[in-house]
């Protein structure tokens, strides 16, 4: 038995029967019944699919990424590979979506037409209106990351605040009299990226308890800003000994302009910051970081919206991770002068 013959018997063409299986397109309510009068009188199973159907549901979920025309850094791939593994975990597929610019069409589709069962949102900003258009379509979803009001939704994030605050806590402990904080781009900041604000507003909190001076400066998501960025901090801020940073795209270039200026870590330089395991590992000498779990992150965003899927009405979840500073090679007492 196959589809060409739950095609003929429902009287309905191969593609139809094939969109109400996988849900990619959608079918009206008294064809996918149709069909599934057929597929249950002839005892076909195609896997998942035909329980899908049943079930008046997609078996996917779509993940709304940056958009595609921007390079993703090597966190939000993370994010991206651990939503796609715990989806396949609850055999589950993922439909991948860019988001703004140019891709409010395809941010529109993937929400409309019974595509998805639930969204999961990434790279949120503190007023979202993708967060405001999900929640007017009724559709589940559950962001990583979380808007100025994260009351009303469930949600994952790290807790950047916290994190950048203690790191200019421990750089000021050992000495640091003036410390950087290395942001994410100007761009991001303008559109209200939520951890590059959270991380701001605590680093200007921080300084300020400890009286030290603080020198916030955005840099783009590329190792060339990040070696631009060093080699202008050094010009403009002789003073800084010290810098803690969020923007693990631009690690790779700092360290070019920590080599290429001749500059020592931690002798005369100290850093710490927030970063992925690997890069703060890959870091020379070892970055001093909160490692960031991104597969966790995207484990616990699928886990929260198979959640909301199956009982929409229950309330809200949300995690906020704050997870400990790894001591590594890269932070050391104030040099004296």
């Amino acid at each position: 038995m196959n589809i060409g013959e739950i095609a003929r018997r429902a009287g309905v063409s191969r593609s139809t029967v094939s969109y109400a299986l996988t849900g990619r397109r959608p079918v009206s309510t008294e064809t996918r019944q149709r069909i599934q009068a057929v597929i249950d009188e002839l005892g076909y199973r195609p896997n998942a699919a035909a329980r899908a159907l049943k079930e008046g549901r997609t078996r996917t979920l779509g993940l709304v990424i940056p958009p595609a025309s921007a390079r993703l850094t090597d966190m939000q791939l993370g994010f991206v590979a651990s939503v796609v593994e715990a989806a396949a975990q609850a055999d589950l597929d993922v439909l991948l979506s860019p988001s703004g610019g140019d891709h409010d069409r395809s941010f529109e589709r993937l929400i409309s037409g019974n595509r998805v069962d639930g969204v999961v949102l990434m790279e949120i900003r503190l007023e979202d209106e993708r967060v405001t258009r999900l929640h007017r379509e009724g559709l589940p979803f559950v962001t990583i990351g979380h808007t100025a009001h994260p009351h009303g939704t469930s949600w994952v994030d790290v807790d950047y605040g916290t994190l950048v605050a203690r790191c200019v806590h421990h750089l000021a402990d050992l000495g640091h009299r003036s410390i950087a904080l290395l942001n994410r781009s100007a761009e991001l900041i303008a559109a209200g990226y939520g951890p590059a604000h959270r991380a701001q507003a605590a680093f200007a909190e921080a300084v300020h308890q400890r009286g030290v001076t603080g020198v916030d400066l955005p840099c783009a998501d590329d190792p060339a800003a990040g070696e631009e960025w060093f080699e202008q901090l050094l010009d403009w801020h002789p003073g800084v000994t010290a810098i803690t940073t969020i923007n693990e795209a631009a690690l790779p270039g700092l360290q070019r302009g920590i080599e290429r200026l001749d500059v020592a870590v931690p002798r005369e330089m100290s850093i710490a910051g927030v970063a992925a395991r690997h890069w703060a590992e890959g870091f020379r000498p070892q970055l001093t970081a909160a490692d960031v779990p991104t597969l966790e992150m995207g484990a616990h965003a699928v886990g929260l919206l198979l959640e909301r899927i199956a009982t929409p009405t229950a309330p809200p979840r949300h995690l906020l991770l704050t997870p400990p500073i790894s001591l590594r090679d890269s932070t050391g007492p104030a040099r004296t002068t």
